[in-house]
């Protein structure tokens, strides 16, 4: 079975973003599709990297167990609001740690705010990044606009068909671009 890990990379008090994060872990649990794991950033807490992983001389333990679980996933999904326009600095900075277990990683973007464009600013940004990391971005995008009208006040969505029906096409392409990496490595 698949291992995708699910990054929620808001740090912030009363964040949304979270909870499409736990969407997905949901959505892929409940219809057995693959085995998924959430990396909150939020309870890892990172410092501010000041060095990428493979050159520093004693990383913590916490670095060591995200940088593993990142290396063996089949594929990420990056859950992010958009702040500003841009992505949070949490997850340049854990972008920027990493180096070979970003490298030819299949990783699917899903863009969340509480206005109507569903964070469709921190699409480029974020997708130029990853490309610089050589890491196979997913064409399709799962952007999540107006996020309170999209969740309850318990997090659930509040049509859950229609969701999963988009949710269902963002992980077919995710799926593909897992089976053509690993094809590629062959």
């Amino acid at each position: 079975m698949l291992k995708i890990i699910i990054i929620s990379s808001s740090v912030r008090i009363n964040r949304k973003s979270h909870v499409v994060a736990s969407y997905f872990e949901n959505y892929l649990l409940e219809n057995d599709l693959s085995d998924a794991e959430i990396l909150d950033l939020k309870k890892y807490n990172f410092p501010l990297f000041n060095e990428r992983l493979r050159f520093q001389e004693s990383p913590s333990p916490a670095t060591l167990t995200f940088a593993e679980k990142v290396r063996k996933a089949d594929g990420v999904i990056i859950v992010t609001p958009e702040y500003n326009g841009g992505y949070p600095a949490s997850l340049k900075n854990i972008i920027d740690l990493l180096t070979d277990e970003w490298r030819h990683k299949p990783v699917a973007i899903s863009t969340v705010s509480d206005g109507v464009f569903g964070g469709s600013q921190v699409i480029t940004s974020l997708q130029f990044t990853l490309w610089k990391m050589k890491v196979l971005t997913v064409p399709a995008m799962f952007p999540v606009p107006s996020v309170d009208d999209l969740f309850n006040k318990d997090g659930l969505p509040v049509d859950k068909s229609a969701l999963d029906k988009r949710a269902a096409s963002f992980i077919k392409e995710l799926f593909k671009c897992i089976a053509a990496g690993k094809s590629m490595k062959e």
